[in-house]
């Protein structure tokens, strides 16, 4: 299977099935000398595991990250940084049954037209758990931006029709409610929703904002490398997402130029900055100093309790009532995973950037 590896410089591999012996990472490109032990790793690992509130999977999992390699002393070495999480949790009974069958909403008619064959327990390399990899992963790529002075917020912007209300954006909120939504009026109104859906045996989509602050300008390419879309590349290969925007993202085909283009003006310092923000941060595929502002759109969990229609391998028809311990929403774990896989692309396309010009190379080079 080929396409397990994302990044250029700073690049990941991830490995493991939902219902095999564990899953991870292998992290190629870490700069020797950054401060890391299992703990930077876990805070991260902690806010995507199960079994946190009645709106995930009930499935237990400690999610406990080993270092396996790379790390000396409590820093990096510059060579591959290996990590574990061991599955300690698996029903494999509880998917016996789906072997003979396609569920609707996930990978199994696909794996089986590729492959002909498929990991049927939990959905395999398809599962959530392969998130993991790079949650760990982007941990470490935050801790290298957080040195650099660049921060990300990422939090749910809605869940089914709620939707958190700028105008009562509360930063502190987002860690205390189970939805990491920055709007506590909202995020009740979540709860209340997913009551719903877990009553009706359904599941519910949302969306999930990320902003990154002190980017530098001039990271991205013109072209095929651009900041934008390796940003759509990295999430959109996370499994649930089904949309990505960058600043207005779909409003701009109801806009205006007036009112898209961002306008320029100097701050008392001098400084060129932008009167508005509808470009995200990013014009022409390159930074441009500004807030990116990134926007994910999540699918319903496809795995539900509601009888639905299907086809079995033989060719048969037969209805289905998907078995197991499900999350009746995916968004509040995604959170992050979205935040991991930006972290990456932007470690990666900065370390890229060095090369752009002969400034860079004789700031870092001459003697």
């Amino acid at each position: 299977m080929a396409g397990s590896t994302f990044g250029t410089l700073f690049k990941i591999t991830t490995w493991g099935e939902s219902h095999g012996a564990g899953v991870g990472v292998v992290v190629d490109g870490c700069p020797a000398g950054l401060s890391l032990c299992e703990e930077d790793i876990q805070k991260f690992l902690n806010r995507r595991k199960p079994g946190q509130s009645r709106y995930t999977t009930p499935r237990k999992e400690d999610d406990a990250v080993e270092i396996l390699s790379g790390v000396f002393e409590g820093k990096t070495t510059g060579t591959p940084i290996s990590m574990l999480v061991r599955n300690q949790n698996q029903r494999s009974k509880d998917y016996s049954e789906i072997a003979s069958y396609y569920r609707p909403g996930h990978a199994d008619l696909t794996f089986d037209l590729k492959y002909g064959f498929r990991d049927y327990r939990g959905g395999g390399r398809s599962s959530g758990r392969e998130t993991i990899g790079r949650v760990a992963a982007g941990a470490i790529a935050c801790k290298i931006l957080d040195q650099l002075g660049i921060k990300i917020l990422t939090y749910t912007k809605s869940i089914g029709d709620i939707t958190a209300d700028p105008a009562c954006f509360d930063r502190s909120v987002i860690m205390e409610n189970p939805f990491y939504m920055p709007d506590a009026d909202a995020a009740k109104k979540a709860g209340e929703f997913l009551e719903e859906c877990m009553k009706n045996e359904d599941s519910s989509g949302g969306s999930i904002e990320c902003v990154i602050q002190n980017m530098p300008a001039g990271i991205g390419e013109p072209v095929f490398e651009k900041l934008s879309a390796n940003l759509g590349k990295a999430i959109l290969s996370i499994g649930a997402v089904k949309a990505f925007e960058i600043g207005d993202g779909t409003a701009v085909a109801h806009a205006l130029g007036h009112i898209n283009n961002d306008q320029y003006t100097r701050n008392p310092d001098g400084k060129i900055i932008k009167l508005t923000n509808h470009s995200g941060g990013i014009l022409g595929g390159i930074s441009d100093g500004s807030d990116i502002l990134l926007r994910v759109s999540v699918k319903p969990t496809p795995s539900i309790s509601r009888e639905q229609s299907t086809i079995t391998k033989d060719g048969g028809s037969r209805q289905i009532s998907v078995k197991g311990r499900h999350d009746p929403v995916i968004v509040p774990r995604a959170v992050v995973v979205v935040e991991s896989m930006a972290a990456i692309t932007l470690v990666d396309m900065l370390m890229c950037s060095i090369t752009s010009n002969m400034t860079n190379l004789e700031r870092f080079f001459r003697k």
